[in-house]
């Protein structure tokens, strides 16, 4: 296997199956990071779980510093928004729960930390599990942010690199039925924004991972508390 890939890879559900998208086809190097999130043990324990079972190589990336310059209720002692089924449709309020958990250029810094990643081992591209159903209150998960990114490697890189995300016109469902189609380990994945042993099954992620399951009518493995 001569090609080689970077993941961004957080151990959760768009990530693992966007990476997986790709395994039989790159050598993947998945790098995790810690920014101090409440469920950065969670994160890692499950990022490196799927890479033991699918053979990846998993770099964990100290970036604290990111945590302590942001009021992110993922970073702070600030309460993590609940959100109930009818509520996830709603961009009101949706919105108000994404600026709780907004983390200053999360997704920039990462991407940009994978670029020199990638340039390091001459990976071709670079994996993203950004998503169409969260770009609705996430820029940085959006189609222009990708394309965006993608033009700034090809004038700021030497190499040809790009960065892929298959999920990108996909909503959770339809990134579920995605990730049994290719073998991607779900099972594995961890969503929940608190970091217990379980999900909690109420915050915005948990709730967007169990709706995901049940409309795409494929069975959910994940353990909620609620």
């Amino acid at each position: 296997m001569g090609k080689k890939a970077i993941s961004v890879l957080s151990g959760g559900l768009d990530c693992t199956v966007a990476t997986s998208v790709y395994a039989n086809d790159y050598d993947i190097h998945a790098i995790t990071f810690d920014y101090g999130q409440k469920s950065v043990e969670r994160e890692i324990k499950a990022s490196k779980e799927i890479c033991n079972k699918m053979g990846f190589e998993h770099t964990v990336i100290d970036l604290k510093w990111l945590g302590k310059i942001s009021d992110s209720s993922l970073t702070s002692n600030n309460d993590i928004p609940e959100l109930n089924e009818n509520e996830l449709d709603d961009l009101e309020v949706c919105r108000e729960t994404a600026g709780s958990v907004w983390v200053p250029g999360r997704n920039t810094v990462f991407t940009a930390i994978a670029i020199s990643f990638a340039e390091s081992i001459n990976a071709e591209i670079i994996i993203v599990g950004w998503d169409k159903e969260e770009a609705n209150t996430f820029p940085d998960n959006s189609k222009e942010f990708l394309e965006s990114f993608n033009k700034l490697i090809k004038v700021g890189s030497p190499d040809n690199i790009e960065v892929k995300a298959p999920a990108i016109d996909l909503d959770k469902d339809e990134i579920v039925k995605l990730g049994q189609k290719v073998n991607a380990p779900m099972d594995l994945s961890y969503s929940c924004y608190l970091g217990e042993d379980d999900h909690c099954g109420v915050c915005e992620s948990c709730m967007r991972r169990k709706r995901a399951f049940k409309k795409a009518k494929i069975k959910d493995k994940t353990k909620y508390t609620n």
